[in-house]
C-alpha cells in the first residue's frame, strides 16, 4: 500500500479507537480548558511521526508530532485542527484519546500564552474559525493554499499579531541527524507525491513551537 495511503488510514483509525475508549486525563476533575489554549500530542503515527519528532525536541524533552487550538462553545470544547484531509473541528474526548501510554493516559500537554490577551486570543480563534474545510498539507510547504497542524496555528497567531510573525519558521530538515541523510520514509513520501523534498525551505512544527518562551505548560497528561 502506497505511503501516503497508510498514513491517512492510520489516522482515520486514531480517530476510530478515539470514539470506542475513555481518556485517563489525571487531573481532568480539577483542570479547565480555556479558549485559545495549544495542545501539543505526540500521535505515534509510524515513520513519518518518528521522523518529525527525531529533529526537534519539544518543551520538557518530549516528544510531539500534532497540535490543535482549543475552542470553548455552548459549553462545549473542541479542537480546531488540521489533519486527515482538511482543517477541522474535533470533540476534545476525540483528540486527547487518539494516542495514549502504556498506563492510558493521553500522550497531550495543554500551553496557554505567557501573557493573557482576551482580544489576541480571539483574533487567533477567529482567523482558525475561517480556515475550517482548508485542504491539508501534504507537501508541509508554507504558504501555498493549505495547511498542516503547525503552519495552521503559526497563521493563526501572525494574524492575530497584525500579520507580524509571533511565532517562528525556520528550515526545515528532512534529514536523520545520526547519518544526515534523509529519512527513507521522507524519500518515499515525496517521491509518491511526486515534488523535491523541501530540504532548507522555511517552515516550523510542533515540537519547536511548544519551546517557544512565548507558552507556558499548564498541564500534562502523561
Amino acid at each position: 500500500m502506497a505511503i501516503l495511503q497508510v498514513f491517512a488510514l492510520f489516522i482515520c483509525c486514531l480517530t476510530f479507537q478515539a470514539t470506542a475508549q475513555e481518556a485517563k486525563l489525571t487531573d481532568s476533575k480539577t483542570f479547565k480548558f480555556q479558549t485559545g489554549d495549544l495542545l501539543f500530542q505526540d500521535l505515534d503515527c509510524g515513520g513519518l511521526c518518528t521522523a518529525i519528532e527525531t529533529v526537534t525536541e519539544g518543551v520538557d524533552g518530549k516528544s510531539f508530532s500534532h497540535l490543535g487550538l482549543v475552542h470553548i462553545y455552548n459549553d462545549s470544547i473542541v479542537v480546531i485542527e488540521a489533519i486527515g484531509k482538511n482543517v477541522q473541528v474535533t470533540p476534545i474526548k476525540v483528540f486527547v484519546n487518539r494516542n495514549l501510554d502504556e498506563v492510558g493516559n493521553p500522550k497531550v500537554i495543554v500551553t496557554r500564552l505567557v501573557d493573557d490577551n482576551a482580544f489576541f486570543t480571539k483574533k487567533t480563534l477567529d482567523f482558525a474559525v475561517a480556515q475550517l474545510g482548508m485542504p491539508y498539507d501534504d507537501a508541509f510547504l508554507y504558504d501555498n493554499g493549505s495547511y498542516y497542524c503547525s503552519e495552521l496555528i503559526y497563521d493563526a497567531f501572525k494574524a492575530a499579531n497584525d500579520d507580524q510573525p509571533f511565532f517562528e519558521l525556520t528550515p526545515m530538515t528532512f534529514k536523520d541527524p545520526a547519518t544526515n541523510e534523509m529519512f527513507p520514509v521522507w524519500v518515499e513520501y515525496y517521491a509518491e507525491l511526486g515534488i523535491p523534498i523541501p530540504e532548507g525551505e522555511l517552515g516550523c512544527n510542533p515540537g519547536g513551537i511548544s519551546r517557544s518562551e512565548k507558552l507556558k505548560v499548564v498541564a500534562s497528561f502523561y
